[in-house]
């Protein structure tokens, strides 16, 4: 009754070591492709398939190392030689690493393809135009509205109140001109989501300032008829005989 107890059970310990060390150096030298990849992809993560006789080899990588690499032979499962999880059956790992060889193989071939692949391409480049000129024509228009947007500012500020906003509507779009004190604090034209042409922030292109400019007139125009009709308004005002 006791004779099959008294059999030795054979132990996994060798089999499973050998595995763990065999795929503890396969992650190592298919890391060295994975980091080959990402600088040849120019990117941190992506994947890449290649193709033997036995079947095809997809290696993913992030930040230059492993996340996978799977074998999907022409027959049979496919076999996650290197993965986040653990290793793979001793047998699995057997049947990857007969084609493991031709799997490095494909890799060399691929990155040969590329061979020459830059020879023609030119390195010199026309010259670039400066901005410089356009952009200082530009920033003395603007100067010369932040001198106007200033000026109106100032009359604001002494007959309206120390901050505030005046808006107006020129050909069709409403300009609104925030002052703080003495000082235009912005002048936005087209609403919320309009073009500033003075802010605290960076100055408008360019071709805003082409656009805009030309109305700048027109809303100082509207902002005279503005203070002309409060001090029409003011000089009748009655204060009574002071009786």
């Amino acid at each position: 009754m006791t004779e099959g107890l008294e059999t030795d059970v054979e132990e996994m310990d060798e089999i499973a070591e050998r595995r763990d060390e065999l795929a503890a150096r396969v992650r190592t030298h298919a890391g060295e492709i994975a980091r080959e990849l990402a600088v040849l992809q120019g990117g941190d993560y992506g994947q890449q398939e290649f193709t033997t006789d036995a079947g095809a080899w997809t290696l993913k990588y992030e930040a230059g190392d492993v996340q996978y690499l799977r074998f999907d032979p022409k027959s049979g499962s496919e076999i996650y030689v290197v993965s986040s999880k653990q290793p793979p059956e001793p047998e699995a790992l057997e049947t990857a690493m007969t084609d493991y060889g031709a799997f490095v193989a494909a890799y060399n071939a691929y990155v040969r393809s590329f061979d020459g692949i830059l020879a023609d391409v030119p390195d010199e480049f026309p010259e670039i135009e400066s901005t410089a000129e356009l952009v200082a024509e530009r920033d003395r228009i603007l100067e010369r509205i932040r001198e106007v947007g200033n000026a109106m500012a100032s009359e604001l500020h002494r007959f309206e109140g120390e901050y505030g906003t005046y808006a107006t509507t020129v050909s069709g779009t409403r300009w609104e001109l925030k002052w703080d004190g003495d000082v235009a604090a912005y002048l936005r034209v087209g609403g919320s989501d309009g073009t500033y042409l003075l802010s605290q922030y960076g100055p408008p292109s360019a071709a805003e300032v082409r656009r805009l400019a030309e109305d700048v007139g027109a809303f100082v125009d509207a902002f005279n008829e503005h203070v002309d009709d409060l001090e029409a308004d003011l000089s009748h005002v009655s204060l009574g005989d002071g009786a």
